[in-house]
């Protein structure tokens, strides 16, 4: 199983070779409600960690999004146009959001599931 890290802003992010697939955590989106729109960026972007590189917007609220890693925009969730309530459906699966070339390492300051884990237990829904 690939591992998966994560950021304290609820983002999460694994890695295949120098290949970095994004998302938002199970738990963002149940804090966000039912997604009804996300602003991605476009192929060939650059990015470094800690970039907003879009915005996801709900019933409830919209907030920006930000990348764990540093690199280049590879591929955009193209389906999520037509169906952002995969984001809220399937978060670690078919709702991901960017497929991104690293530039070197991941971030700094990323979390484990267990860091994750403690970090979302200090809050209620």
């Amino acid at each position: 199983m690939v591992e998966r890290y994560y950021t304290e802003t609820h983002e999460w992010v694994t890695v295949d070779d120098s290949l970095a697939t994004i998302g938002i955590t199970d738990y963002a989106q149940a804090q966000l409600g039912d997604v009804v729109f996300l602003e991605l960026p476009r192929v060939g972007k650059l990015l470094e960690a800690g970039d907003s590189f879009g915005v996801v917007e709900s019933v409830k609220a919209a907030s920006d999004l930000y990348s764990p890693v540093a690199g280049t925009v590879a591929e955009v969730n193209e389906v999520l146009n037509a169906s952002p309530e995969l984001v809220n459906r399937d978060p670690y699966g078919e709702g991901w959001l960017i497929k991104v070339n690293l530039n070197g390492d991941l971030g700094q300051g990323l979390l484990d599931e267990a860091g994750y884990q403690s970090l979302t237990e200090g809050h209620s829904s």
